[in-house]
């Protein structure tokens, strides 16, 4: 196992969905054999835009380890801990906002974006405005050399590499300059062909059983152009092929390929292929979830012996830092 960290997190706003899977969580499972890995419940960070409702943050915290365990996540090789009981991330974080330019914040493409589209919250509020400050400063305090993006967040990860510049450019060498690390995430569209998301009502949640799984495959948008069972259909652009590039065998692939461009099958069998193979292929998954959501004293354990490994490292590094700004 290489000596390099990776750091990643997510945010418990509900409950995961096959996109995490396909878009994070399998990554994760595969890099925690290959670095020293740190993954985080983002709790703080969903306050920037979830802050006026906190009442299912606890429930959300345990239903998401819940699912990284179920994923494959392993607490022998991966530390796992909620962002919050480690408080040394809200002091680094303070230290960083210090000296982080405004315009540096008012620049990242998803604060624009997001101030743009998400029109039923308040967001115009500073901690939605420095999350990228509070994301950098949970990248740093593990002096994290590889963050795992997509490259929609490439932004995110570039900006915490300019604020570590600056930090040791002020005070001194402390922190390595973390790398984004482009992981290829297929592209996993929700029931109605947009992004999955719990907000659009479009997802597969990790909790669903096989049938109400089977139940949402059912209603899933096909290609819109083919109306007639004897239209010929084009599998590019229909979501259910999207799922078929991923958990189908190549046969079965390449014949839904075919036949669904001459109109040889329609699309309830080309749903009822992908969702059997989709619910095979997610069996071990759920039936793992099944078990750890009986488990919660172990799911909290796991939790509490995260925490403290974040936070003896966490505490390693402020003092360093406090040193070098003078504050120790």
């Amino acid at each position: 196992m290489s000596s390099k960290r990776v750091l990643s997190g997510m945010r418990p706003t509900g409950k995961l969905h096959l996109g995490h899977v396909v878009g994070a969580l399998s990554n994760w499972v595969k890099l925690q054999n290959e670095y020293e890995c740190f993954h985080f419940i983002a709790d703080w960070h969903a306050l920037t835009s979830d802050y006026a409702d906190t009442s299912r943050i606890r429930e959300n915290r345990i239903e998401m380890m819940v699912d990284w365990l179920a994923a494959g996540l392993d607490p022998k090789k991966s530390v796992m801990f909620v962002q919050s009981a480690v408080p040394q991330h809200a002091e680094l974080h303070l230290l960083l906002s210090m000296i982080t330019p405004l315009g540096w914040l008012e620049r990242v493409p998803t604060y624009k974006e997001q101030r743009d589209n998400i029109t039923d919250k308040d967001l115009g509020n500073y901690g939605f405005l420095g999350y990228p400050v509070l994301q950098s400063a949970d990248i740093l305090m593990y002096k994290g050399n590889y963050v795992p993006v997509g490259e929609d967040q490439v932004p995110h990860v570039e900006l915490t590499r300019e604020i570590c510049r600056r930090f040791n450019a002020c005070y001194g060498e402390v922190f390595p300059e973390p790398q984004a690390l482009l992981t290829p995430v297929p592209r996993l569209p929700g029931l109605d062909g947009r992004k999955m998301s719990k907000s659009y009502g479009n997802d597969i949640s990790l909790s669903d059983t096989p049938e109400e799984i089977t139940k949402k495959i059912k209603t899933m948008m096909t290609d819109p152009a083919r109306k007639r069972r004897t239209d010929p259909g084009n599998p590019e652009v229909c979501p259910v092929f999207a799922y078929h590039k991923i958990y189908s065998p190549e046969e079965t692939i390449q014949t839904v390929d075919r036949e669904c461009r001459v109109a040889g099958i329609g699309c309830i069998d080309c749903k009822k292929w992908m969702s059997e193979r989709l619910i095979e292929s997610l069996s071990p998954l759920l039936q793992r979830r099944q078990e750890y959501a009986t488990r919660t004293g172990e799911i909290k354990d796991i939790i509490a012996d995260g925490n403290h490994r974040a936070s003896a490292v966490a505490s390693q590094t402020m003092d360093e830092v406090r040193e070098v700004v003078k504050l120790s």
